[in-house]
């Protein structure tokens, strides 16, 4: 019971999700009436869903309620364990249940290269292989997530299948740049990358069939052999499909027509035969199966001994290599935080132990410069100790020298005395004459300034008369002007005069005052016209 909803747990909740009216994480009851009939008439079950309006006095159920009640009222009709046939039947007709309800939100794309039986089968290998995880953005919420790791693989085997190439790079920088991938994108991934210049609808289908069988059906290896017949001990070609529980032929590749089915039990027994046989032991019989070569051989042998080993478990082979590829991802996730704390820890400890040494090279550094400030220290003592030996000696002589020098310097000094006197009597002297020079300076200065006075009163004066001088030349040029004049009339008048006559008449002008004659005399001699000699 417990296995059967946990596989199907996947698909459940994208059917779940699809019935939500928002993002919310809850659905109506209603709703959920339809889907768990569904789900308990492939199971044979009927009326399971009368008990969900008794379930809880809410109208919706989040997705943790409503696997609950599946898990009380639903799947706990079931042993706990069931056979891997019946298990991989239980699944089937429940995810066929859950695909009617979600299949619209995944066929309708706007490039369709799948056909809906190859979706519905990739929608069957995302199921198988993803794990659901709760939604961090909601509480009431999941998140059925692949890895990135299982889509490359996926995505490689069907590109190898139809002889298409696969960049590996691409996918890389994609799935570091999505994470994890829904169903949605993995469709848009497969269908993007993997089909590139395929045209042909039947060799896709195969090829996501092929991949179907391997995750779903849980089919370990597919191919032809030659089996001895019970009645007629002859060699016979079939085509074979092996899983952990059965190893089933069928007359075609088609695998329409079942021919048999040869047991795998645990602890069976795998032998090789010559002639490319091999012996198939198991508690009823022994089987002799054929192949083509030794490659063949070899790869058929360890593909029987892994499905006996597998034989005897109560979950498919595949679900327990996803959970193994699973937990190697989350041991290799884990190692890697213990190496990045690790790492951390060393980077820390590097950092401190840096610090320490920087430390003590500091503390190297200043008992160094120390040590050299002593050494310093040292050499300049021994110095000023020579030098004060040297200056000791030196002192003595000095000294001595000293004593000489005084005596001499006292002289000097009278000397000196003596003729500081002497220079005090010049000084004064010296001081008398100056005060004589001084005062003769004064004088001499109030003379200078007399002068200075009595020069700018002459300079004024001789602008005066200068100005009084302009005017009487400009008086007697206006005479002048006049004279000639009238000279100019008279000579009009009386041109031929004798000089005499001029003369007389000039006198006859002459004023009864004792001054006036010479000034009339002069004017008259101004007045006579210029002879041409004096021209």
């Amino acid at each position: 019971m417990a296995v059967l909803l946990e596989n199907v747990a996947n698909c459940v909740w994208l059917a779940f999700e699809a019935l939500q009216q928002d993002k919310s994480g809850f659905v109506h009851k209603s709703k959920l009436k339809v889907l768990t009939a569904n789900i308990g008439t492939v199971l044979d079950l009927y009326g399971v869903e009368r008990g969900l309006e008794h379930f809880r006095s809410t109208n919706t159920l989040n997705f943790d309620q409503y696997k609950y009640y599946l898990q009380k009222e639903v799947f706990s009709s079931f042993p706990n364990r069931l056979q891997l046939s019946e298990l991989r039947e239980y699944e089937n007709k429940i995810a066929g249940v859950c695909w009617l309800v979600c299949r619209k939100k995944y066929l309708q794309r706007e490039v369709k290269t799948f056909s809906d039986d190859a979706v519905f089968q990739i929608f069957r290998i995302f199921c198988v292989l993803a794990e659901l995880v709760p939604d961090q953005n909601n509480d009431n919420t999941y998140q059925v997530l692949l890895h990135p790791t299982e889509v490359c693989t996926i995505a490689q085997t069907i590109a190898s299948s139809l002889g298409c190439d696969f960049d590996d790079e691409d996918f890389t920088s994609l799935s570091i740049s999505m994470g994890n991938f829904r169903l949605t994108p993995f469709i848009a991934v497969l269908e993007s990358r993997c089909l590139d210049g395929v045209k042909d609808g039947a060799a896709i289908a195969q090829a996501v069939t092929d991949v179907y069988q391997k995750i779903v059906e849980d089919v370990i290896k597919k191919g032809f052999l030659s089996k001895r017949g019970y009645i007629f001990p002859s060699m016979r070609e079939y085509w074979f499909v092996l899983r952990p529980s059965e190893l089933t032929y069928y007359k075609a590749r088609s695998e329409k027509d079942k021919c048999g089915t040869l047991p795998i039990e645990p602890g069976c027994k795998v032998e090789p035969k010559t002639g490319y046989k091999i012996l198939l032991h198991s508690s009823e019989r022994t089987y002799e199966l054929g192949t083509t070569d030794h490659m063949s051989r070899l790869q058929w042998i360890s593909a029987l001994q892994l499905a006996s080993d597998h034989a005897g478990g109560f979950q498919s082979y595949q679900r327990l290599q996803a959970a193994k590829r699973r937990l190697q991802r989350q041991g290799r996730i884990q190692e890697m935080i213990r190496a990045r704390a690790q790492l951390q820890q060393e980077r820390n400890a590097r950092q401190a132990a840096e610090g320490q040494a920087k430390e003590l090279e500091a503390v190297v550094k200043e008992e160094a410069k120390k040590l050299t400030e002593l050494e310093q220290l040292r050499v300049k003592l021994e110095k000023l100790l020579e030098e004060e030996t040297q200056a000791k000696r030196d002192e003595e002589i000095v000294r001595s020298l000293q004593a000489r020098v005084l005596a001499e310097e006292w002289e000097k000094r009278e000397e000196l005395e003596r003729l500081q006197e002497e220079q005090k009597l010049l000084l004064e002297e010296e001081r008398e004459k100056r005060k004589e020079y001084e005062e003769l300076q004064r004088e001499k200065e109030r003379q200078l300034r007399s002068a200075e006075e009595r020069l700018a009163q002459l300079e004024k004066e001789r602008q005066d008369l200068d100005k009084q001088l302009q005017s009487a030349k400009e008086k007697m040029k206006n005479s002048e002007d006049k004279k000639e004049i009238l000279e100019a009339k008279l000579f009009k008048v009386a041109p031929i005069i004798r000089e005499g006559e001029r003369v007389r008449r000039a006198h006859s002008f002459m004023p009864s005052t004792k001054e006036r004659p010479i000034l009339l005399e002069v004017r008259s001699s101004t007045l006579k016209r210029p002879n041409k000699n004096n021209m």
